[in-house]
């Protein structure tokens, strides 16, 4: 049984066989691959584009997503073993996950961080709980440590950019926010780019490191793919000769105040300005992956200019899962 829930379930050879399939779905619908097949789909945070994406992907390949939000029409989950539930979860993954495989095909789960540090975001324990219980293939729809969804679309993003993603300068940038996020998404920007072979160059004020589990997979990583990864708190010396600038905001470890993060004039100084761009190649792209706070984590010029493709990475997430799930299914 085919799980998708972390990058190693694919390696750096499998996502480029699911890049490839992705390419092939958006220049040619593959047709009714699902037919008769459903998706379960349980949000234990909002979303826009992965909770649409995934249900007009199973429409299109002639299958059904189902989608519960946990604590709004759902019992809220618990998924500590051994927990005395007397507070305000009334349902185990020990029985939630075995029953929605009775009605489901395949089932997907969103879980952010807890925010109680990059350990436990290590042990991604919501995601990891649904996929010891779950009895039908498992795919993640963002996970405290991970969002390989995200992470595959801007690789195919990079792909139809530059024809390549093998040698492509790629700058993963801090940006501020007005709270410190989960590593989710910058963690997979590193992985997956580092899978693809990029030029990684990840560059964050001192105390925002990505977490050593995460940078030593993404090294094993570039030692398959001959990708190269660097580190630096200089954001200007690493945007110089860039191909993408992909910047995202995440929080310090230990995690700081909001004031902290937003008050400070040099944390300000990292939002993307056009400025940014003045010593990158000129074919350069801007990659985010939304929902964006503008002219907070990124300014106006930038999201609206010509070096923006946010809205064609986000489409990208629809043949991305696509590819992902007619693989699930062995259908690729």
């Amino acid at each position: 049984m085919r799980h998708f829930t972390h990058l190693d379930d694919l390696g750096p050879k499998g996502q480029a066989a699911l890049l490839k399939l992705a390419a092939d779905f958006k220049r040619n619908e593959p047709g009714a691959l699902l037919k008769g097949k459903v998706l379960g789909m349980l949000f234990f945070n909002p979303s826009l584009r992965t909770r649409t994406s995934f249900e007009v992907a199973m429409l299109k390949l002639g299958g059904q997503a189902v989608a519960l939000e946990e604590g709004s029409g759902v019992w809220k989950v618990e998924t500590e073993d051994g927990a005395v539930m007397n507070a305000d979860k009334a349902e185990h993954v020990r029985e939630a996950a075995p029953v929605l495989s009775r009605y489901v095909d395949a089932l997907g789960v969103r879980a952010f961080s807890r925010g109680m540090g990059q350990a436990d975001d290590d042990i991604d324990g919501v995601i990891n709980a649904f996929r010891r219980h779950a009895k039908v293939p498992m795919v993640s729809l963002e996970s405290a440590r991970e969002h390989p969804c995200q992470g595959l679309a801007d690789m195919l993003t990079v792909q139809e950019s530059f024809g390549q993603t093998q040698g492509v300068k790629v700058v993963l940038s801090w940006a501020p926010h007005v709270k410190p996020l989960a590593k989710a998404v910058p963690n997979s920007v590193l992985l997956h780019a580092a899978a693809a072979g990029c030029d990684i160059t990840v560059a964050h004020p001192p105390g925002f490191e990505l977490g050593e589990a995460v940078r030593a997979q993404a090294q094993r990583y570039a030692g398959e793919s001959g990708a190269r990864i660097r580190y630096t708190h200089d954001q200007r010396e690493a945007l110089n000769g860039a191909h993408v600038v992909y910047a995202k905001a995440w929080g310090p470890e230990p995690r700081a105040s909001e004031d902290s993060i937003v008050s400070s004039p040099a944390l300000r100084g990292w939002m993307p300005t056009l400025k940014h761009f003045e010593n990158c190649t000129s074919e350069a792209i801007f990659l985010h992956c939304l929902p964006v706070r503008r002219n907070v984590e990124i300014s106006d010029e930038v999201l609206d200019s010509e070096f923006s493709r946010v809205i064609d990475e986000a489409e990208n997430r629809l043949w991305v899962q696509m590819a992902a799930l007619a693989w699930l299914f062995g259908k690729a």
